[in-house]
């Protein structure tokens, strides 16, 4: 699986999981997606990642590191390269910058996948 799709997981917990597969199969099930995509979109993500315990000791709404510590996925610079060329940017370097940008790009693409995240998560 995918660092997003860890991290999308880790949010929208078995919904995620759920819709998933059907991302990736034939028009066939996409009568069940709308559905499935209205319950995703019930996510508060502020309001659940908040509920993690240790929550409280991370700031998870501007560090990726955190918020990939918090969602108990390794925040290697591995792993966050890997994470932002999924996200299509080839050129991560790990620098201040690079990691904003990166935390910006995943709050984007987790409201796009139908979660609740606040304005001044996304840009």
């Amino acid at each position: 699986m995918s660092i997003f799709g860890k991290i999308k997981n880790a949010i929208f917990g078995g919904e995620a999981k759920a819709a998933e597969p059907e991302t990736k199969t034939a028009p066939a099930p996409a009568a069940a997606a709308p559905a499935e995509r209205a319950a995703i979109s019930e996510v508060d993500v502020a309001a659940r990642l908040d509920s993690i315990p240790g929550s409280d000791k991370l700031n998870w709404r501007t560090s990726i590191v955190d918020l990939m510590k918090l969602v108990q996925i390794d925040a290697s610079y591995g792993n966050r390269k890997e994470l932002a060329q999924e996200l299509g940017n080839g050129d991560y370097s790990g620098s201040a910058e690079d990691n904003i940008l990166l935390h910006k790009q995943v709050m984007n693409k987790i409201a796009a996948a139908g979660g609740i995240v606040p304005a001044d998560l996304k840009d």
